[in-house]
C-alpha cells in the first residue's frame, strides 16, 4: 500500500502571510492524521518563509504517524535532525533562495558527502531518502551510497501528463524499476494531484509513499481537508473490477 504523506508547507505560509498563528499548524497536521493521512512531511528552509524550526519542534511530539523532514543538508539542518529523529529524512538539494525543489541530486558527484550524511542518520535510527530524477545512473549511485530509498522528482511527470501520459510516465517506470531491483525504497513527490496520482499508482504500485502538499492544499479550499485527502487516498487504490 503506497502511504500518502501530506506536507503542510503552505499550512505555514498563509500563517505566516498574516501573523500570528491561524492556521494552526499543528492543528492542520492533527487533522490530516485524523482524516487518513499516513504521515506528515515538513520542508524548513533557512528563510523561515513557510516552516519554521518552532513548528518542526512542536509537530515532532503530535505526529503519531510518520514525520518526513525535508531539506538541504547544511549543518544546520543536520543539528535539526540529530535532536528531532523523524521517521525519515529526504535529502533534497535545494539552493537557499530556491522558489521550490525543481531537480535532484548528482548522486555521482556528491557521492561522498551524501554517504556521510546517510551514515549519520542511519546510525540514529533515521530512515534517509535521496531526492533524485529518473536517470538510472543517478539511482545505481544512490544504491552504492546506501540509502533506504530514493524519491523521484515527479515535477517533469506532472507537467508533460496532460499531453502524453505514456510517455510522462515511461522514464518513472524504468527508474522505479530498476530502484526496485537494487532493493531502493521507492517514494515519490512534486506536483502530484487528483488527475495524475492514480495514473503513476497503479503503474508502479510499489512506491511506498508520496508527499503532496501544494495541491492537496489548494484542493481542500474547495473541497474542505477531510473530503481532499480521501479523494487523494482513493487514488492510491486499485480500480474496482467490473467483471
Amino acid at each position: 500500500m503506497t502511504k500518502l504523506s501530506v506536507n503542510v508547507n503552505k499550512i505555514a505560509t498563509l500563517r505566516n502571510a498574516r501573523g500570528g498563528n491561524i492556521p494552526d499548524v499543528v492543528q492542520v497536521a492533527i487533522d490530516c492524521q485524523l482524516f487518513g493521512a499516513d504521515g506528515i512531511t515538513v520542508h524548513p528552509r533557512p528563510d523561515q518563509r513557510h516552516i519554521r524550526t518552532n513548528d518542526v519542534f512542536d509537530l515532532q511530539s503530535k505526529v503519531q504517524t510518520e514525520f518526513n523532514i525535508e531539506g538541504n543538508p547544511t549543518p544546520e539542518f543536520i543539528e535539526l535532525i540529530r535532536r528531532i529523529r523523524p521517521t525519515q529524512v529526504t535529502l533534497v538539494p535545494d539552493a537557499h533562495d530556491a522558489i521550490t525543489s525543481n531537480a535532484g541530486w548528482d548522486t555521482v558527484s556528491h557521492k561522498a558527502f551524501l554517504t556521510d550524511i546517510v551514515n549519520e542518520f542511519q546510525s540514529m535510527g533515521v530512515r534517509t531518502s535521496i531526492f533524485v530524477d529518473p536517470v538510472p545512473e543517478m539511482i545505481h549511485m544512490a544504491s552504492q551510497i546506501g540509502t533506504d530509498r530514493i524519491e523521484l522528482y515527479t515535477g517533469p511527470y506532472a507537467e508533460l501528463y496532460p499531453i502524453d501520459r505514456e510517455k510522462a510516465l515511461a522514464p518513472y517506470l524504468e527508474a522505479a524499476t530498476l530502484a526496485k531491483k537494487l532493493g531502493l525504497g521507492v517514494n515519490a513527490g512534486h506536483d502530484l494531484n487528483l488527475d495524475n496520482l492514480h495514473w503513476l499508482y497503479v503503474h508502479i504500485p510499489w512506491i511506498k509513499e508520496v508527499s503532496i502538499g501544494h495541491s492537496l492544499i489548494c484542493d481542500a479550499i474547495y473541497m474542505g481537508l477531510e473530503k481532499t485527502i480521501k479523494a487523494y487516498k482513493n487514488c492510491l487504490k486499485e480500480p474496482v473490477s467490473q467483471g
